[in-house]
Parts: structure tokens; sequence; C-alpha cells
């Protein structure tokens, strides 16, 4: 979707950045400059917001050849956020009858070609639309037959549905997902009777067939589960200005270890790693690390790289 980021309370008025957004297309991104082959799929308006979705997600060397655009005049999804104080912000969505609450299993399946190695989706996705939601299940139903790794990262966006809704209909996502991430009030959405303790939701989800339960923390970093293991991971010490986005950038860099074969407190790092790099910008993607740049940060304050 389309993103306008405004530099202080809407009701004020004044200027608007305009650029994308989207839970998916800014793992895309991340794992594109991180040097991964990646492929977007959706469906955007037939209008100048939804070229410029494209646009954007080409110019990061995302393949957006099985992209849809729809020719039915529903318009491509728009968002506007506002700084309200520090790093709080306001979070506006105009998604209802969009284009991309309509996509369709038939646009999504086709780009599940031999060789994908892992489909990621969001709960987002299924509260668009009835549509929606048929195709996030026809998908990952799809790729775990083709023994493709589904990564479902919960996203909750009370603004879209409520929790109840989201946990009917996610509960058939995650019969079919390897990889679950969520923060740690998101995580009880992902059980039909959540327990009295998160240890216990995971040992829940661990025995339904979810191979990884990762945890995110915000300012505290993240866990990750196996049958196995559990492993911590502190966030980076950085000065944040900008939280949106940040849970995607960590999707990013945990994707990135997992499909270099890197173990779990390898990816952990890589994923609060780039998390940090988007907490320090502003914008939901536009300060993701390339691959070189991911060792910035242990470089001291003030450094000048020449």
């Amino acid at each position: 979707m389309a993103a306008l980021r405004a530099n202080s309370a809407l009701r004020l008025g004044g200027s608007l950045g305009l650029s994308i957004a989207g839970a998916e297309s800014n793992v895309a991104i991340g794992l594109a400059r991180l040097g991964h082959r990646v492929r977007w799929v959706g469906r955007v308006g037939a209008d100048e917001l939804g070229t410029l979705v494209l646009r954007t997600l080409r110019a990061e060397s995302v393949d957006t050849g099985h992209a849809v655009t729809d020719d039915t005049g529903r318009p491509t999804g728009l968002l506007l956020t506002e700084p309200r104080m520090g790093t709080l912000t306001r979070v506006s969505y105009y998604r209802t009858d969009s284009a991309g609450s309509a996509v369709s299993p038939a646009d999504v399946l086709p780009a599940l070609t031999p060789g994908t190695r892992v489909l990621h989706l969001t709960g987002i996705t299924p509260a668009l639309g009835p549509s929606a939601a048929e195709t996030a299940l026809a998908a990952v139903t799809a790729a775990r037959d083709a023994g493709i790794t589904v990564c479902l990262d919960i996203n909750h966006r009370s603004r879209l549905w409520t929790a109840e809704r989201a946990r009917t209909a996610l509960r058939p996502l995650l019969a079919r997902t390897d990889l679950l991430v969520a923060s740690e009030d998101e995580l009880p959405l992902a059980l039909d009777r959540p327990a009295g303790s998160e240890s216990a939701n995971v040992r829940s989800l661990l025995a339904e067939g979810v191979t990884e339960v990762v945890v995110k923390r915000g300012a505290r970093g993240a866990t990750g589960f196996t049958a196995h293991e559990t492993v911590d991971r502190a966030a980076r010490q950085v000065d944040a200005v900008d939280l949106v986005g940040a849970g995607d950038a960590f999707v990013a860099g945990y994707l990135s270890g997992f499909l270099q074969g890197a173990d779990m407190p390898t990816r952990l790092h890589r994923a609060v790693t780039t998390a940090a790099f988007a907490v320090t910008t502003r914008g939901d993607w536009e300060g993701l690390p390339t691959r070189d740049e991911l060792g910035l940060l242990d470089h001291p304050d003030g450094t000048t790289i020449r």
C-alpha cells in the first residue's frame, strides 16, 4: 500500500511525505537488501499509488513479476502515520475494499514456483477481507504441501479486526506454520485457549507442530524457542526515533539468517541488528541495511567511515 507520513498531528495540517508500506513488502525489501532473492505477490490498484508500490519494490530488487494490477476500480490501499509524542506513532488505515483486500488464490499460488524456500505472510492479510483470508489459507496449504517453510508473523492490528476474529482466522494458518513470530501480547492469539504463562503457550504451539516460535520483546530483545532449545537475545542499544517497521525489520534479519543456515543465536543477532537500523531512521523500510552494513553498529558513536 501507499503511505503518507506527517511530521506533526494530522489535525494541524502541513506537508506529508509519500512512500510505500506494508508488512510483507517491508520484509521483502529487507531481505533483498541483505542479498536474497525475493518475490512479492499481491494486488494493487490501477492508479498512480499502485505504480509507486511496484516501482519502489522493483527499485529495491524485489521481483514483482507475479503482482497483479486490479482492473475493477479498487484503489491501492493507504495508511497515514502521525507522530504524537516521542516514539509513539498513530496509524490510520484506508484499506476497506482496496485492491489488496481482493487478492485471490489465483493471484498468489502461481508464485510458489519450484525452488521457493520460504513463504512469509502476516496476520494483516486475512484481516483485509474474505478473499484475502481465503488466499492466505490457500497459500500456506500449498506451501506446506510443496515442502516450503511457512513463516507467519501474527502482526495483530486492532484497527483492522478484533482479537477474537483474528484468533478464528489465524488458527487454520497455524496448523500449516513452521516458524511463528509474535510479540508478547500477540502470542495468545495463536491459541484457542491461551495458558497462564508464555512458556505454556509456547509449549502448546510446539506440540501442535510449529517448529520454531520467536517472541519479540521490543527494547528488551527477543527469545527463540524450539523443542530442544530456548535462546534469549538482548536488543541492540541505539537511540530510537521511529518504531514503525521495527518488527518487519526483525523478521527480515531472522529469515536472512535462516536462509543462510545460521543457528538460532546467529539468527536472533541479525534480527535485533536489522531492527536497530529500522528504529534509528524514519520510515518503515528506508533505513534497512545491506549485507555490508550489518557491522556498522559495532563502530563507536561519532565514527566517520572514509
